[in-house]
């Protein structure tokens, strides 16, 4: 199952620690990691990303449930870079994009306080209790949410109802005095610009979405060709 996992760490250190316990993991089989970084929260309430994974399949964390965990980590106030580059969060962040639920959201904000640190990362996972095991040993309280399906199109009884709007305001405009026709004129293509930017997001959406999935099976298939080459190497 790809999950969102979040531990937080009361140290630098200890972050990069589950870092490593991440990799030491996904060597040993027991999950795959897609995208990662180690995060911080600053006095002022900035997360600032210390390190995120190199480019691969999936590039930057832009784009990825990843990134969009840590804009809406942190909050009004924004992201800092910080160390690692390549990670540009902007208003359009939301929970959709990040495919987790609010209160998921707010949880790790609770505990992530500033001067502490959370290894961030999207992970396939058969069971839990590895990485539970593993991070709780060296003092990492753990999140996790199972990433929900990514929202394929925007929400058809909005869009009806500012149709219908906008087909009610037509109607009216047929019949008005000039200098109604043009309030009207103005209603009516400010609710067009609207219903246009949200079947655009949509599009963006389903369009990130898929190049996500190709990406993970890239990684899926990277990683078996590797396990499978260690294989034969045993066997020489």
């Amino acid at each position: 199952m790809d999950r969102m996992l979040v531990v937080v760490f009361d140290t630098e250190t200890k972050a990069y620690e589950g870092k490593k316990a991440l990799n030491q993991l996904e060597g040993e089989g027991s999950i795959v990691v897609y995208a990662y970084a180690v995060v911080g929260r600053n006095a002022d309430g900035t997360t600032v990303v210390r390190q995120s994974d190199d480019p691969g399949p999936l590039g930057t964390l832009v784009g990825t449930s990843v990134g969009a965990l840590i804009g809406l980590l942190g909050g009004p106030i924004g992201v800092a870079i910080g160390a690692a580059g390549g990670l540009a969060v902007g208003g359009t962040v939301d929970v959709d994009n990040a495919r987790i639920g609010e209160d998921f959201v707010d949880d790790v904000r609770q505990q992530l306080q500033p001067n502490k640190f959370a290894v961030v990362a999207e992970i396939q996972e058969d069971w839990t209790t590895p990485v539970d095991t593993r991070m709780e040993a060296i003092g990492g309280k753990v999140f996790r949410r199972a990433l929900s399906e990514v929202k394929q199109m925007v929400d058809e009884k909005d869009v009806a109802a500012m149709k219908a709007d906008m087909a009610q305001m037509k109607a009216e405009h047929a019949k008005a005095q000039a200098d109604r026709k043009a309030k009207l004129q103005e209603k009516i293509n400010q609710l067009d610009s609207k219903i246009q930017a949200q079947l655009e997001k949509s599009k963006q959406r389903r369009q990130a979405a898929e190049a996500q999935a190709k990406a993970k099976v890239e990684i899926l298939k990277a990683k078996a060709a590797t396990l499978k080459a260690k294989a034969s190497e045993k066997h020489v």
